[in-house]
């Protein structure tokens, strides 16, 4: 018997791609049912072959049995609709930001933590896009060396505002009189050192969302991350440098092994021949790229990196089928 899996949010591109990536990956579904809101039900979309009508989310279709519901359809519809299936006895797959830093509620990345899913049911958060590549790719130098504190600096593709930014940059790519809605300012031929709302303290909520997140994830609240998150003219995969201060020297050879062997990583780290990760190579992948790996030149124990990764697939929905994947292992 296949499972029963509802998608939330069926129509925007991170639950289409979500419907993509179960297809992709062959999760045995029997059952797949769609929910959008009044905007979008009485669609039609294609699962397998077979054409399904997306339905009105409403709080009764949550209480129906599910063996899954991805939600991707942000906060405001998680907080409501989430707990409600949850109560109901479904398990929850969440894209939004809502329930990340929620006690007891697990953030999950499965190449990085999968044991916090272990007899859980309930609410599970997928973590932030830009959170998921640098996760995946610090972990085994986490484990290996131990990190104290992360420099980041993140270039982020407009897909992650959704598809009016994509038509925004297309627009102004081809006509420079083209209005900026999406964005404060002019995002063509540009880079926006802006992504969500600014806080007292200076940061943007994207930024603050690295910063607790990774601390979550990692169990530490020692681990000091600073972050400046930036909108480049790129459509698909979000690009980050990171520089990391650890706690004992590392090998520059065994740092590299480590991340060759690392689930989910792939290294591309041959910068004399030109080799290095870059947003176009990468998109519509799966896989968390690492390039540019070198020791700092003046703090032994620290190291820099390239970080690329497709923040639709990755960066939200693989990951948020691999939380499923993980939890189908676990039984």
């Amino acid at each position: 018997m296949g499972l029963t899996v509802g998608i939330v949010g069926a129509t925007g591109a991170v639950g289409r791609k979500m419907l993509q990536i179960l297809e992709e990956r062959k999760v045995q579904i029997e059952n797949l049912r769609a929910f959008a809101s009044a905007r979008s039900a009485g669609e039609k979309i294609t699962f397998n072959g077979k054409e399904i009508t997306v339905e009105l989310l409403t709080e009764e279709v949550m209480k129906d049995s599910f063996d899954y519901l991805l939600f991707s359809a942000g906060g405001s519809v998680s907080e409501k609709y989430a707990p409600i299936a949850a109560e109901a006895g479904n398990t929850v797959i969440d894209n939004s930001s809502q329930w990340r830093m929620t006690e007891g509620i697990p953030l999950v990345v499965p190449e990085v933590n999968p044991d916090v899913l272990k007899g859980y049911k309930g609410i599970i958060a997928n973590p932030n896009c830009s959170t998921i590549q640098m996760i995946v790719a610090l972990a085994p130098i986490h484990k290996e060396y131990g990190i104290e504190r992360v420099v980041v600096s993140t270039y982020q593709a407009v897909s992650g505002s959704g598809h009016k930014a994509i038509v925004e940059l297309e627009g102004q790519n081809s006509d420079i009189n083209y209005p900026n809605e999406v964005y404060p300012k002019r995002i063509a031929a540009n880079c926006l050192p802006h992504i969500d709302v600014f806080n007292d303290n200076g940061f943007t909520k994207e930024e603050l969302k690295m910063v607790y997140e990774t601390q979550k994830i990692f169990n530490d609240d020692k681990i000091q991350v600073n972050a400046t998150t930036v909108r480049i003219p790129v459509v698909y995969s979000h690009s980050e440098s990171i520089y990391v201060e650890l706690s004992k020297e590392p090998n520059i050879d065994d740092a590299r092994r480590i991340l060759e062997e690392a689930p989910g990583v792939v290294v591309v780290d041959n910068p004399s021949n030109n080799e290095y990760p870059t947003p176009l190579e990468v998109a519509n992948s799966d896989e968390t790229y690492v390039g540019r790996l070198r020791k700092d030149l003046f703090n032994t124990k620290a190291l820099s990196l390239w970080v690329v990764a497709d923040n639709l697939r990755k960066g939200a929905a693989t990951n948020a089928v691999q939380i499923l994947e993980t939890l189908e292992s676990l039984k």
